[in-house]
């Protein structure tokens, strides 16, 4: 049977590299476009048999992409599942009629949702593809009896072999939370996550992490308050803190720095193997 092929449009690197990672592992034939006008010149040159579909993108967004795919009669009828952080209804609803079969919000289902929708769409995958989801993210369960943190709880998240490097992950979008989350574990660190400032402070008064990975733009407490307050309190002073943002102006830069950031990194410009490459960097890990 021959394999079907996705096409991935995400200008967030991290998100378009998981994605297409997990999908791959899954049978499918995936490939990524940064921004609509790529996806265009993709999709004409190979046509795919489904796209995810971001929609807030630079050059040409989602809803552009919709409807130039309704004009062209060789793409009309693709099916599109779109993945945003935007889900207000009158949104979803233009999506929906531009012809999207399903909205999926970031920041709120599961990354295995991704996975089910497209399976919905075309066709259940074989029992021994099935069997290799855990190969791409970890199931909640392991056999060392590990978990991943709730992050309005923080649980710990340990690995037999973490080297004693821990991690706190403050990160308001869950779907990336969880990505970020899985991975540092299977890299070996000790990982505990919040979603807040409050969740964060809570974690910090039992658990002294070797690093933190701080958003700015969250609920409540932004995270260049939070780093202040990190950067104010002898116990936590010496804490490397890596800004992990979508915010990447100069004058948010030199700010974080300003108050004591050891890095800063832009979200859509790395990999999450770059991310962890940067913190065994600044934790001195190899």
């Amino acid at each position: 049977m021959e394999k079907k092929k996705i096409l991935v449009v995400e200008d967030d690197s991290v998100l378009r590299d998981v994605l297409i990672a997990k999908l791959s592992k899954m049978g499918y034939i995936v490939s990524g476009a940064e921004d609509g006008e790529v996806a265009m010149d993709a999709m004409r040159k190979d046509k795919p048999d489904l796209i995810l579909l971001d929609i807030l993108m630079p050059k040409k967004d989602g809803m552009q992409v919709m409807e130039e795919i309704n004009k062209d009669e060789n793409l009309k009828g693709i099916p599109i599942i779109v993945v945003s952080n935007s889900g207000q209804p009158v949104e979803v609803e233009r999506a929906r009629s531009l012809g999207a079969r399903d909205f999926l919000i970031k920041a709120v289902f599961e990354p295995n949702e991704v996975l089910e929708k497209v399976d919905a769409i075309l066709g259940k995958r074989s029992v021994a593809q099935n069997q290799s989801d855990a190969d791409v993210f970890p199931q909640k369960e392991t056999t060392q009896g590990a978990h991943v943190g709730n992050a309005t709880q923080g649980n710990v998240t340990t690995a037999a072999d973490s080297k004693g490097l821990k991690i706190l992950v403050v990160e308001d979008d869950k779907f990336l939370r969880e990505l970020l989350v899985r991975k540092l574990y299977s890299e070996g660190f000790t990982v505990e996550s919040a979603i807040d400032a409050t969740a964060a402070f809570e974690i910090l008064g039992r658990f002294i992490p070797s690093i933190i990975l701080l958003d700015l733009i969250l609920p409540g407490i932004d995270g260049f308050e939070i780093l202040a307050r990190v950067k104010k309190n002898n116990t936590l002073v010496t804490i490397p803190v890596i800004i992990l943002s979508n915010l990447g102006q100069k004058e948010d830069i030199e700010r974080a720095m300003s108050l004591g950031a050891t890095d800063f990194m832009v979200k859509a410009n790395f990999t999450l193997d770059e991310i962890v490459n940067k913190v065994r960097k600044v934790v001195g890990g190899k």
